[in-house]
């Protein structure tokens, strides 16, 4: 065969590295992005934030984004402390340290701040203690290695046989001096610390109560011989083997009810963890409306003063420089893009959930991606990433963008209902039950069912446990 030449066009999409960064930004969380940012703020000196700058943020560039009081606060955040204002009263700020002393009376507080004091954790709340007993050295060291094995709800895991096998030979530790310590342990505060198991746990709440708490011998009987039937609410058995009525009964599963399964849970260090929403949505004259929230947006701008020098230079040596112009430029454009399609589909979203927003859970529709990117013409994919770690704050509370998108059931009269509606009906009719009669999965089922949900028992028994609602069984009571 000759060889010979041909031309043939075709299409097909380069990711350029403008659009990989776009796509990357698109799928980071709020937090993700700041971090992102401040990482090329670093590295890039032709880009800056404009927080500390006098003139209103240029991103977005479009005023209409954001509200109007946004852009004013903006502003009044953005003046520099170096603007000369007019002469007013000492509220004790000294201009010549630059800071804060509070206001110039020898009789007022000098406004210092109040820091928080650090919370105790549980070994130091056990080792406080440790200190005022009247203990021997060696026993008090046995009680801290004990205290050391802890875990965080209080509780010993380690056998003690393994404990001792890590002791030293050479210190002659002995088994019994163990036991002996773990009962200085347990005499300890709060009541139950170094149990071994959940049984124990209870039974040493049980004994620090006082002798003459009523119905504490049938506790005790019921921890000590019964606790598997008192989780399994097997109340009859319960009746027999203690011989009581079933006011009785009620009274002891109230008493062990109230005890602490978790007795150094009150000690842990619980961080929390706060979500910045990317968007608002507020009720405006009768609609829905979405907007995105200044205090998620990062405000970028270009180095003046660098692109000066580059407008006046633009030989060889400032390549790199033309380069980081370059790198700068695509940045603030795809972060404005990012926010843009956020709020984009966000919008789109409060349209078709208005009536979540009126009356709650039970009136969310079924939702799709699909519908959502057939809607602004974007891709499926591109729906997925807008909707992923994205917060929206609205009147009800705060919600991940996925959260409004779910699976649906058919109706009896032919229509969609969305699985969030079912469970948000399962958690109403469970709340409202008979707590003596609970319903069974069936009978949820029935009852959708009357209402037009077709919905068998094991998509019931499917949403309940999403819900982490027990079966009707665990749910029955005196």
């Amino acid at each position: 065969m000759k060889p010979s030449l041909q031309l043939k066009l075709t299409q097909h999409l380069a990711l350029t590295p403008q659009l990989q960064q776009s796509i990357r930004l698109l799928q980071l969380s709020t937090l993700e992005l700041n971090q992102e940012v401040e990482r090329i703020l670093q590295e890039n000196p032709l880009l800056e934030c404009e927080e500390d700058e006098e003139s209103l943020p240029p991103f977005p560039s479009d005023r209409s984004a954001l509200p109007l009081e946004s852009f004013d606060a903006a502003a009044q955040r953005a003046t520099p402390e170096t603007v000369e204002a007019p002469l007013a009263p000492d509220t004790g700020w000294l201009e010549d340290e630059g800071s804060y002393h509070g206001p110039r009376d020898d009789g007022e507080d000098p406004g210092y701040p109040q820091l928080a004091a650090m919370q105790p954790t549980l070994r130091d709340h056990l080792n406080w203690q440790l200190t005022l007993t009247q203990l021997s050295e060696r026993d008090r060291k046995l009680t801290q290695l004990l205290i050391d094995a802890l875990d965080d709800d209080g509780y010993l895991t380690q056998d003690l046989d393994e404990l001792l096998a890590l002791l030293p030979p050479e210190l002659g530790v002995e088994r019994d001096e163990l036991v002996i310590a773990l009962k200085h342990l347990q005499n300890l505060d709060p009541p139950g610390v170094g149990a071994r198991n959940l049984k124990e746990c209870l039974l040493l709440q049980l004994k620090a109560l006082p002798e003459d708490t009523p119905y504490v011998k049938q506790a005790l009987a019921v921890v000590e011989n019964h606790l598997e039937a008192l989780a399994a609410r097997d109340y009859n058995k319960l009746k027999r083997a203690l011989g009581c009525d079933e006011q009785c009964l009620k009274q002891v599963q109230m008493l062990i009810t109230r005890l602490n399964p978790r007795p150094g849970s009150d000690f842990a260090q619980v961080e929390a963890r706060y979500v910045v929403p990317d968007v608002i949505v507020k009720k405006v004259k009768g609609a829905w409306v979405a907007s995105l929230n200044p205090e998620a947006m990062p405000r970028l701008r270009i180095n003046r003063m660098y692109a000066d020098i580059l407008s006046r230079n633009r030989d060889a040596s400032h390549q790199q420089l033309t380069a980081q112009l370059q790198e700068a430029k695509w940045l603030i454009k795809n972060v404005q893009q990012r926010f843009d399609t956020i709020l984009r589909v966000a919008q789109a979203i409060v349209d078709r959930q208005r009536h979540f927003f009126e009356h709650g859970e039970v009136a969310m529709r079924p939702l799709v991606l699909r519908e959502i990117a057939e809607t602004l013409g974007l891709h499926e994919s591109t729906v997925s990433r807008v909707t992923s770690q994205k917060y929206m704050l609205t009147p009800r509370g705060t919600f991940e963008l996925k959260y409004f998108f779910g699976s649906h059931v058919q109706t009896e009269a032919g229509g969609a209902c969305s699985a969030t509606a079912i469970r948000a009906l399962i958690k109403q009719l469970v709340s409202a039950e008979d707590s003596r009669r609970p319903l069974s999965d069936s009978q949820i089922s029935e009852i959708l069912g009357q209402q037009g949900i077709m919905v068998a028992r094991r998509t019931v028994a499917k949403y309940r446990e999403s819900l982490q609602i027990l079966p009707a069984n665990l749910r029955k009571s005196l």
